[in-house]
């Protein structure tokens, strides 16, 4: 009768196990991991760089949202090396970090660090740059496919016809390649037409202004129809309009930008740069902080909906947050009205008289 009932109890646990599902170590180790209500909240940011003015915005937003929300954080900075960040993330882990915030340098490499985290039990945000991993518990940035759009079409919409460069990001950074698709779909029908032509096309190793500058000098020199440079973030329209001053065409070529750094809206009001994306990074790292603060208390996230990642095919969580464009005719309605930037910076290098009026 013994025997009967260990067989009947030990078939019941092997369907209990079937009807559960497989259950994987990373799963186990995050459920496992015991929460404090009382412990300080320790987050740990793996930044890639903070060599462009935009990323020292999110540098500081984070760290300033930390000390208002009451949490340790811990700010490492790769310097655009993917081997550096990993080694970052490995000490972040060390230091016991309760989540884990990556904006990647590589977003295939970056999958490693989340591998290694959820192996630890710790949550991994993606922040900005999506990394290509279906385990990151949230990616939170702004619009990517809707500012690859704007960019192209502002491009077609002021300059419908004539030989077009496209200068993209890194070819490693999810959100380079997301713009790169989402702006030759914009242009697709003015190429089918032939009212506009791509005569170059090139991905620059971590969006480098330096690169940008030699693709637009090259490109100068084969091409005399250039009316568009449709570049995808500012550090780089900026290596653009450097080439095209030394020939006296800044100003007469429009050139895209991202991001709204200072100098870039200081070219936007000389006329030298045509446009850029103002995306608030204020939101963007207050709400990383906010969600990191949940994830390691093990609350459930609001506000998250489903993005595609299309080198995975599957879709993940995401935070995205609006993005505006800005040009000459909506500076003082946009960043300098939101106290992004100041009037007298923006305008630091246009004339007095030259200037819009200003109270």
């Amino acid at each position: 009768m013994r025997l009967k009932l260990s067989i009947f109890l030990a078939f019941i646990l092997f369907i209990s196990a079937c009807v559960q599902g497989p259950q994987t170590a990373n799963d186990t180790a995050q459920m496992n991991r015991a929460v404090d209500p009382n412990k300080r909240v320790k987050i740990g940011f793996a930044m890639d760089t903070v060599k462009e003015e935009r990323w020292q915005r999110d540098q500081d937003a984070f760290k300033a949202h930390c000390v208002k929300m009451n949490v340790d954080c811990v700010v490492t900075v790769a310097n655009n090396s993917a081997d550096r960040q990993s080694n970052d993330v490995e000490n972040l882990l060390t230091q016991g970090v309760d989540v884990l915030v990556i904006a990647p340098h590589d977003a295939t490499q970056a999958a490693s660090m989340v591998d290694k985290a959820k192996a630890k039990g710790i949550p991994v945000i993606s922040y900005d740059r999506l990394i290509n991993s279906d385990k990151i518990d949230l990616y939170i940035s702004h619009q990517v496919p809707v500012i690859g759009k704007k960019i192209a079409e502002y491009a077609l919409q002021n300059a419908p016809e004539g030989d077009y460069v496209m200068v993209y990001g890194a070819g490693t950074d999810n959100n380079a390649v997301i713009m790169k698709k989402e702006q030759l779909a914009v242009l697709q029908s003015a190429l089918d037409s032939q009212k506009i032509k791509i005569v170059a096309q090139n991905f620059m190793t971590d969006w480098k202004p330096e690169e940008a500058l030699k693709m637009a000098e090259n490109a100068l020199t084969q091409y005399n129809n250039i009316k568009a440079f449709v570049v995808s973030n500012d550090g780089m329209a900026g290596g653009v309009i450097a080439a095209l001053e030394k020939r006296g065409l800044a100003g007469k070529i429009l050139v895209t930008g991202q991001d709204a750094q200072k100098d870039a809206l200081q070219r936007i009001a000389q006329g030298t740069q045509s446009m850029t994306v103002y995306k608030p990074i204020i939101p963007l790292a207050s709400g990383a902080v906010e969600a990191a603060m949940k994830l390691a208390k093990k609350e459930a996230l609001t506000g998250s909906t489903a993005f595609r990642n299309d080198t995975l095919g599957k879709d993940i969580p995401a935070i995205l947050l609006e993005v505006t464009v800005v040009d000459k005719n909506n500076l003082m309605d946009t960043v300098i009205k939101d106290g992004y930037v100041s009037f007298e910076d923006v305008y630091a290098n246009v004339p007095a008289d030259k200037r819009p009026p200003h109270k």
